[in-house]
Protein backbone atom coordinates (compact mmCIF):
# COMPACT_ATOMS: atom_id res chain seq x y z
CA UNK A 1 0.00 0.00 0.00
CA UNK A 2 2.84 2.41 0.76
CA UNK A 3 4.85 3.06 -2.53
CA UNK A 4 5.03 5.95 -4.60
CA UNK A 5 1.86 7.71 -2.43
CA UNK A 6 3.59 8.07 0.49
CA UNK A 7 6.50 10.50 -1.45
CA UNK A 8 4.24 12.26 -3.41
CA UNK A 9 0.54 12.68 -2.70
CA UNK A 10 0.99 14.79 0.97
CA UNK A 11 2.80 17.49 -0.85
CA UNK A 12 0.54 17.83 -3.83
CA UNK A 13 -2.29 17.41 -1.42
CA UNK A 14 -1.15 20.56 0.62
CA UNK A 15 -0.39 22.39 -2.31
CA UNK A 16 -4.19 21.62 -3.77
CA UNK A 17 -6.01 22.19 -0.04
CA UNK A 18 -4.03 23.39 2.50
CA UNK A 19 -3.40 23.26 5.91
CA UNK A 20 -6.53 21.36 6.02
CA UNK A 21 -5.07 18.39 4.06
CA UNK A 22 -4.12 16.57 7.11
CA UNK A 23 -7.43 16.09 8.57
CA UNK A 24 -8.37 15.11 4.78
CA UNK A 25 -6.32 12.03 4.96
CA UNK A 26 -8.28 10.97 8.56
CA UNK A 27 -11.65 11.96 6.92
CA UNK A 28 -10.59 9.86 3.52
CA UNK A 29 -9.25 6.81 5.91
CA UNK A 30 -12.83 6.67 7.89
CA UNK A 31 -14.63 6.23 4.69
CA UNK A 32 -12.37 3.50 2.93
CA UNK A 33 -12.51 1.71 6.52
CA UNK A 34 -16.58 1.01 5.79
CA UNK A 35 -15.37 -0.44 2.40
CA UNK A 36 -12.69 -2.53 4.25
CA UNK A 37 -15.14 -3.93 6.81
CA UNK A 38 -17.49 -4.70 3.79
CA UNK A 39 -14.65 -6.63 2.31
CA UNK A 40 -13.82 -8.22 5.66
CA UNK A 41 -17.82 -9.46 5.60
CA UNK A 42 -16.96 -11.05 2.10
CA UNK A 43 -13.74 -12.65 2.80
CA UNK A 44 -15.36 -14.31 5.54
CA UNK A 45 -17.56 -16.58 3.28
CA UNK A 46 -14.45 -17.89 1.01
CA UNK A 47 -11.52 -20.09 2.68
CA UNK A 48 -10.37 -19.86 -1.38
CA UNK A 49 -7.76 -17.18 -2.83
CA UNK A 50 -9.20 -14.53 -5.47
CA UNK A 51 -10.72 -11.24 -3.85
CA UNK A 52 -13.09 -9.50 -6.02
CA UNK A 53 -12.90 -11.78 -8.61
CA UNK A 54 -13.46 -14.23 -7.21
CA UNK A 55 -16.47 -12.30 -5.42
CA UNK A 56 -17.83 -11.23 -8.32
CA UNK A 57 -17.48 -14.15 -10.12
CA UNK A 58 -19.06 -16.06 -7.41
CA UNK A 59 -22.19 -13.54 -7.90
CA UNK A 60 -22.69 -12.73 -11.28
CA UNK A 61 -20.73 -14.96 -13.54
CA UNK A 62 -17.86 -15.60 -15.81
CA UNK A 63 -18.51 -12.46 -17.04
CA UNK A 64 -18.44 -9.97 -14.40
CA UNK A 65 -15.61 -12.06 -12.85
CA UNK A 66 -13.36 -11.18 -15.81
CA UNK A 67 -14.43 -7.75 -16.15
CA UNK A 68 -13.58 -6.98 -12.59
CA UNK A 69 -10.04 -8.93 -13.24
CA UNK A 70 -9.43 -6.94 -15.73
CA UNK A 71 -10.45 -3.31 -14.53
CA UNK A 72 -7.64 -4.46 -11.71
CA UNK A 73 -5.10 -5.51 -14.36
CA UNK A 74 -5.35 -1.97 -15.89
CA UNK A 75 -5.25 -0.49 -12.32
CA UNK A 76 -2.21 -2.00 -11.94
CA UNK A 77 -0.78 -1.13 -15.04
CA UNK A 78 -1.74 2.78 -14.34
CA UNK A 79 -0.17 2.58 -11.00
CA UNK A 80 2.99 1.13 -12.71
CA UNK A 81 3.07 4.42 -15.47
CA UNK A 82 1.84 6.77 -11.83
CA UNK A 83 4.88 5.14 -10.03
CA UNK A 84 7.16 5.55 -12.92
CA UNK A 85 6.58 9.48 -13.26
CA UNK A 86 6.76 9.78 -9.95
CA UNK A 87 10.51 8.00 -9.50
CA UNK A 88 11.56 10.46 -12.74
CA UNK A 89 10.11 12.96 -10.25
CA UNK A 90 12.07 12.91 -7.74
CA UNK A 91 15.50 11.84 -9.61
CA UNK A 92 14.77 15.06 -11.72
CA UNK A 93 15.71 16.52 -8.17
CA UNK A 94 19.53 15.86 -8.02
CA UNK A 95 19.58 15.00 -11.79
CA UNK A 96 17.71 18.09 -13.62
CA UNK A 97 18.50 16.89 -17.07
CA UNK A 98 15.43 13.75 -16.29
CA UNK A 99 13.32 17.09 -15.67
CA UNK A 100 13.59 17.39 -20.04
CA UNK A 101 11.45 15.42 -22.00
CA UNK A 102 13.90 13.22 -23.43
CA UNK A 103 15.55 12.60 -20.11
CA UNK A 104 11.94 11.45 -18.54
CA UNK A 105 11.59 9.18 -22.06
CA UNK A 106 14.65 7.31 -21.34
CA UNK A 107 14.78 6.84 -17.76
CA UNK A 108 10.87 5.64 -17.97
CA UNK A 109 12.05 3.61 -20.63
CA UNK A 110 14.83 2.15 -18.87
CA UNK A 111 12.66 1.18 -16.09
CA UNK A 112 9.96 -0.26 -18.13
CA UNK A 113 12.27 -2.29 -20.47
CA UNK A 114 14.58 -3.34 -17.37
CA UNK A 115 12.42 -4.85 -15.00
CA UNK A 116 10.57 -6.21 -18.14
CA UNK A 117 13.98 -8.49 -19.30
CA UNK A 118 14.90 -9.20 -15.47
CA UNK A 119 11.11 -10.83 -15.04
CA UNK A 120 11.05 -11.85 -18.47
CA UNK A 121 14.47 -14.32 -17.79
CA UNK A 122 13.55 -15.65 -14.46
CA UNK A 123 12.13 -14.97 -11.00
CA UNK A 124 15.40 -15.17 -8.84
CA UNK A 125 16.31 -12.34 -10.24
CA UNK A 126 13.48 -10.30 -10.08
CA UNK A 127 12.82 -11.49 -6.70
CA UNK A 128 16.93 -10.40 -5.75
CA UNK A 129 15.75 -6.98 -7.55
CA UNK A 130 13.14 -6.64 -5.14
CA UNK A 131 14.95 -7.52 -2.14
CA UNK A 132 17.72 -4.51 -3.27
CA UNK A 133 14.84 -1.85 -3.73
CA UNK A 134 13.43 -3.03 0.02
CA UNK A 135 16.35 -2.71 1.79
CA UNK A 136 15.82 1.10 2.02
CA UNK A 137 11.78 2.69 2.29
CA UNK A 138 10.36 4.04 4.75
CA UNK A 139 13.19 4.67 7.58
CA UNK A 140 13.80 8.12 6.04
CA UNK A 141 9.94 8.89 6.72
CA UNK A 142 9.54 7.61 9.89
CA UNK A 143 13.04 10.07 10.70
CA UNK A 144 11.55 13.33 9.22
CA UNK A 145 8.35 12.80 10.61
CA UNK A 146 10.13 12.51 14.70
CA UNK A 147 12.52 15.48 13.49
CA UNK A 148 9.65 17.78 12.27
CA UNK A 149 7.14 16.79 15.62
CA UNK A 150 8.92 19.68 17.23
CA UNK A 151 7.85 22.65 14.68
CA UNK A 152 3.91 21.57 15.21
CA UNK A 153 2.26 23.97 16.91
CA UNK A 154 -1.62 24.32 18.24
CA UNK A 155 -2.26 27.37 15.16
CA UNK A 156 -2.15 24.38 12.43
CA UNK A 157 -4.91 22.58 14.50
CA UNK A 158 -6.59 25.79 15.10
CA UNK A 159 -6.55 27.88 12.10
CA UNK A 160 -6.91 24.84 9.05
CA UNK A 161 -8.02 26.20 5.82
CA UNK A 162 -11.09 25.18 5.20
CA UNK A 163 -10.86 23.94 0.91
CA UNK A 164 -13.77 24.81 -1.57
CA UNK A 165 -16.03 22.16 -1.56
CA UNK A 166 -17.08 22.20 -5.15
CA UNK A 167 -13.31 21.30 -5.81
CA UNK A 168 -12.98 18.74 -3.09
CA UNK A 169 -14.17 15.94 -5.31
CA UNK A 170 -11.14 15.75 -7.66
CA UNK A 171 -8.82 16.31 -4.89
CA UNK A 172 -10.15 13.20 -2.60
CA UNK A 173 -10.16 11.15 -5.87
CA UNK A 174 -6.37 11.82 -6.22
CA UNK A 175 -5.93 11.20 -2.20
CA UNK A 176 -7.76 7.91 -2.43
CA UNK A 177 -4.84 6.50 -4.33
CA UNK A 178 -3.19 6.44 -0.80
CA UNK A 179 -5.29 3.44 0.68
CA UNK A 180 -5.94 1.37 -2.40
CA UNK A 181 -4.10 -2.06 -2.22
CA UNK A 182 -5.61 -2.92 0.84
CA UNK A 183 -7.91 -6.02 -1.35
CA UNK A 184 -4.52 -7.31 -2.26
CA UNK A 185 -4.44 -9.52 0.95
CA UNK A 186 -7.61 -11.16 -0.17
CA UNK A 187 -6.24 -12.10 -3.24
CA UNK A 188 -4.11 -15.07 -1.25
CA UNK A 189 -6.74 -15.47 1.46
CA UNK A 190 -6.62 -18.75 0.71
CA UNK A 191 -3.00 -19.16 2.04
CA UNK A 192 -3.63 -17.88 5.29
CA UNK A 193 -4.52 -18.88 8.74
CA UNK A 194 -8.01 -18.79 9.76
CA UNK A 195 -8.85 -15.56 7.17
CA UNK A 196 -12.29 -15.28 8.61
CA UNK A 197 -11.01 -14.02 11.99
CA UNK A 198 -7.68 -12.61 10.68
CA UNK A 199 -8.33 -11.05 7.34
CA UNK A 200 -10.94 -8.47 8.63
CA UNK A 201 -8.49 -7.14 11.44
CA UNK A 202 -5.32 -7.19 9.68
CA UNK A 203 -7.36 -4.65 6.52
CA UNK A 204 -8.50 -2.75 9.18
CA UNK A 205 -5.39 -2.19 11.02
CA UNK A 206 -3.49 -0.95 8.03
CA UNK A 207 -6.01 1.18 7.06
CA UNK A 208 -5.96 3.38 10.24
CA UNK A 209 -2.08 3.08 10.46
CA UNK A 210 -1.69 4.57 6.62
CA UNK A 211 -4.27 7.37 7.63
CA UNK A 212 -2.19 8.06 10.49
CA UNK A 213 1.09 8.00 8.71
CA UNK A 214 -0.25 10.02 5.81
CA UNK A 215 -1.34 12.27 8.46
CA UNK A 216 1.50 13.00 10.45
CA UNK A 217 3.41 13.07 7.59
CA UNK A 218 1.04 16.02 6.39
CA UNK A 219 1.37 17.89 9.19
CA UNK A 220 5.11 18.08 9.69
CA UNK A 221 4.91 19.23 5.78
CA UNK A 222 2.75 21.79 6.40
CA UNK A 223 4.27 23.00 9.95
CA UNK A 224 8.12 22.91 8.55
CA UNK A 225 8.34 23.82 4.72
CA UNK A 226 7.69 27.33 4.74
CA UNK A 227 5.00 29.24 2.45
CA UNK A 228 6.72 29.81 -0.97
CA UNK A 229 8.80 26.87 -0.49
CA UNK A 230 6.48 24.06 -1.23
CA UNK A 231 7.58 21.37 -4.00
CA UNK A 232 3.97 19.86 -5.23
CA UNK A 233 5.27 16.83 -6.13
CA UNK A 234 7.76 16.00 -3.79
CA UNK A 235 8.61 15.40 -0.29
CA UNK A 236 11.76 17.37 -1.00
CA UNK A 237 10.70 20.73 0.37
CA UNK A 238 10.27 19.09 3.94
CA UNK A 239 13.75 17.47 3.76
CA UNK A 240 15.47 20.36 2.97
CA UNK A 241 13.62 22.25 5.62
CA UNK A 242 14.41 19.42 7.88
CA UNK A 243 18.00 18.45 7.45
CA UNK A 244 18.84 20.97 4.45
CA UNK A 245 20.78 19.45 1.64
CA UNK A 246 21.54 15.65 3.41
CA UNK A 247 17.91 15.75 4.15
CA UNK A 248 17.00 16.26 0.35
CA UNK A 249 19.67 13.73 -1.05
CA UNK A 250 18.52 11.53 1.90
CA UNK A 251 14.59 11.57 0.27
CA UNK A 252 15.45 11.00 -3.03
CA UNK A 253 17.15 8.16 -2.24
CA UNK A 254 14.47 6.76 -0.13
CA UNK A 255 12.37 7.36 -2.77
CA UNK A 256 13.73 5.73 -5.49
CA UNK A 257 14.62 2.70 -3.79
CA UNK A 258 11.04 2.36 -2.36
CA UNK A 259 8.88 2.86 -5.91
CA UNK A 260 11.54 0.84 -7.24
CA UNK A 261 10.89 -1.45 -5.22
CA UNK A 262 7.29 -0.94 -5.82
CA UNK A 263 7.69 -0.79 -9.48
CA UNK A 264 9.57 -4.38 -9.29
CA UNK A 265 6.84 -6.01 -7.12
CA UNK A 266 4.57 -5.12 -9.42
CA UNK A 267 6.34 -6.45 -12.41
CA UNK A 268 6.71 -9.99 -11.00
CA UNK A 269 2.89 -10.57 -9.75
CA UNK A 270 0.47 -8.40 -12.48
CA UNK A 271 1.83 -10.79 -15.30
CA UNK A 272 0.80 -13.70 -13.46
CA UNK A 273 -2.77 -12.45 -13.28
CA UNK A 274 -3.44 -12.65 -17.23
CA UNK A 275 -0.84 -16.24 -17.19
CA UNK A 276 -4.12 -17.21 -14.55
CA UNK A 277 -6.80 -15.66 -16.39
CA UNK A 278 -5.52 -17.79 -19.24
CA UNK A 279 -5.15 -21.13 -17.62
CA UNK A 280 -8.82 -20.47 -16.58
CA UNK A 281 -9.89 -20.32 -20.72
CA UNK A 282 -10.59 -16.54 -19.67
CA UNK A 283 -7.92 -14.97 -22.35
CA UNK A 284 -6.43 -16.49 -25.54
CA UNK A 285 -3.53 -19.30 -24.19
CA UNK A 286 -0.96 -17.09 -25.68
CA UNK A 287 -1.11 -15.79 -22.27
CA UNK A 288 -0.82 -18.47 -20.71
CA UNK A 289 2.47 -19.35 -22.62
CA UNK A 290 5.53 -20.47 -20.18
CA UNK A 291 9.15 -19.90 -21.94
CA UNK A 292 10.73 -23.13 -23.23
CA UNK A 293 14.19 -21.98 -20.88
CA UNK A 294 13.58 -19.60 -18.05
CA UNK A 295 10.07 -21.07 -17.05
CA UNK A 296 8.17 -17.91 -16.95
CA UNK A 297 5.15 -16.78 -18.18
CA UNK A 298 7.35 -14.64 -21.27
CA UNK A 299 3.70 -13.69 -23.31
CA UNK A 300 2.33 -12.15 -20.28
CA UNK A 301 5.20 -10.37 -19.26
CA UNK A 302 5.64 -8.98 -22.58
CA UNK A 303 2.36 -7.78 -22.99
CA UNK A 304 2.21 -6.28 -19.37
CA UNK A 305 6.05 -4.46 -20.05
CA UNK A 306 4.38 -3.12 -23.14
CA UNK A 307 0.99 -1.57 -22.15
CA UNK A 308 3.07 -0.15 -18.85
CA UNK A 309 5.67 1.50 -21.35
CA UNK A 310 2.99 3.05 -22.96
CA UNK A 311 0.74 4.42 -19.87
CA UNK A 312 3.85 5.28 -18.06
CA UNK A 313 4.91 7.73 -21.19
CA UNK A 314 2.02 9.00 -22.39
CA UNK A 315 0.42 10.51 -19.02
CA UNK A 316 1.19 12.45 -15.82
CA UNK A 317 1.56 11.49 -12.79
CA UNK A 318 -1.80 12.71 -11.35
CA UNK A 319 -3.91 11.33 -14.17
CA UNK A 320 -2.03 7.95 -13.62
CA UNK A 321 -3.10 7.84 -9.92
CA UNK A 322 -6.63 9.08 -10.69
CA UNK A 323 -6.83 6.15 -13.31
CA UNK A 324 -5.55 3.54 -10.92
CA UNK A 325 -8.14 4.93 -8.29
CA UNK A 326 -10.78 4.88 -10.68
CA UNK A 327 -10.24 1.43 -11.65
CA UNK A 328 -9.72 0.06 -7.94
CA UNK A 329 -12.96 1.50 -6.89
CA UNK A 330 -15.01 0.02 -9.63
CA UNK A 331 -13.18 -3.36 -8.59
CA UNK A 332 -14.69 -2.52 -5.26
CA UNK A 333 -18.42 -1.35 -6.38
CA UNK A 334 -18.57 -4.72 -8.14
CA UNK A 335 -17.89 -6.20 -4.59
CA UNK A 336 -20.04 -4.36 -2.84
CA UNK A 337 -23.22 -5.06 -4.93
CA UNK A 338 -22.04 -9.08 -4.68
CA UNK A 339 -22.10 -9.55 -1.25
CA UNK A 340 -26.12 -9.46 -0.95
CA UNK A 341 -26.05 -12.50 -3.25
CA UNK A 342 -23.28 -14.21 -1.75
CA UNK A 343 -24.80 -14.11 1.51
CA UNK A 344 -27.92 -15.22 0.34
CA UNK A 345 -26.24 -18.34 -1.83
CA UNK A 346 -24.96 -18.97 1.73
CA UNK A 347 -25.36 -21.94 4.00
CA UNK A 348 -26.43 -21.48 7.41
CA UNK A 349 -23.11 -22.87 8.96
CA UNK A 350 -20.95 -20.37 6.67
CA UNK A 351 -23.67 -17.64 7.74
CA UNK A 352 -22.71 -18.48 11.12
CA UNK A 353 -18.93 -18.21 11.41
CA UNK A 354 -18.82 -15.34 9.02
CA UNK A 355 -17.50 -11.74 9.79
CA UNK A 356 -20.55 -9.64 10.77
CA UNK A 357 -21.56 -6.03 10.51
CA UNK A 358 -23.60 -4.07 12.81
CA UNK A 359 -26.43 -2.93 11.28
CA UNK A 360 -26.55 -5.27 8.73
CA UNK A 361 -26.26 -3.97 5.19
CA UNK A 362 -25.87 0.13 6.18
CA UNK A 363 -22.04 -0.27 6.35
CA UNK A 364 -21.85 -1.68 3.30
CA UNK A 365 -24.24 0.78 1.89
CA UNK A 366 -22.66 3.19 3.20
CA UNK A 367 -19.38 1.73 1.25
CA UNK A 368 -21.16 2.01 -1.60
CA UNK A 369 -22.17 5.14 -1.56
CA UNK A 370 -18.51 6.57 -0.94
CA UNK A 371 -17.25 4.48 -3.93
CA UNK A 372 -20.06 6.26 -6.10
CA UNK A 373 -19.32 9.31 -5.02
CA UNK A 374 -15.72 9.32 -5.31
CA UNK A 375 -16.10 7.42 -9.19
CA UNK A 376 -18.14 10.16 -10.01
CA UNK A 377 -15.46 12.62 -9.25
CA UNK A 378 -13.47 11.24 -12.45
CA UNK A 379 -13.14 13.80 -15.30
CA UNK A 380 -13.86 12.11 -19.05
CA UNK A 381 -11.07 11.46 -20.17
CA UNK A 382 -9.89 8.73 -17.37
CA UNK A 383 -13.66 7.35 -18.30
CA UNK A 384 -13.18 7.31 -21.61
CA UNK A 385 -9.54 5.40 -20.91
CA UNK A 386 -11.29 3.18 -18.80
CA UNK A 387 -13.80 2.24 -20.94
CA UNK A 388 -11.65 1.81 -23.82
CA UNK A 389 -9.19 -0.96 -22.55
CA UNK A 390 -12.36 -2.84 -20.77
CA UNK A 391 -13.64 -3.46 -24.51
CA UNK A 392 -10.45 -4.13 -25.22
CA UNK A 393 -10.05 -7.04 -22.64
CA UNK A 394 -13.75 -7.93 -23.38
CA UNK A 395 -12.88 -8.99 -26.84
CA UNK A 396 -9.63 -10.72 -25.84
CA UNK A 397 -12.36 -13.00 -23.55
CA UNK A 398 -14.96 -13.53 -26.23
CA UNK A 399 -12.25 -14.53 -28.31
CA UNK A 400 -11.06 -16.72 -25.11
CA UNK A 401 -14.77 -18.31 -24.65
CA UNK A 402 -15.18 -18.91 -28.31
CA UNK A 403 -11.79 -20.70 -28.74
CA UNK A 404 -12.22 -23.37 -26.15
CA UNK A 405 -16.04 -23.19 -26.59
CA UNK A 406 -17.18 -22.66 -23.33
CA UNK A 407 -20.12 -20.41 -23.01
Amino acid sequence: MMGAGIFTLPSIVVSRVGTISPWLFLLVGLAVITIVLTFGRLASFFTDSGGPILYANSAFGPLVGFSTGWILYISRIAAFGANSNALTIYLGTIWPWVNSSTGRSIVISTICMGLTWINYVGVKDSLKALTLFTLLKLTPIFLLIIIGLKNISPEIFLDADLPDINGLGPTILLLIYAFVGFESATYVSGESTDPKKSLPKAMIQSVIFIAIFYFLISLVYVSAVPSGNENENTLVSLGESLLGSIGVVTITLAAVFSIGGNLASMMLAVPRLTFSLSEKNLLPKWFGNIHKRYKTPNNSILFFGLLTLIFALSGSFVFLVIASSLTRLLSYIASICALPFIVNKADEKTKSQSFNLLGGYTIPAIALAVCLWITAQSNLDTWKLTLLLLSFGLILFYVARRNHKVY
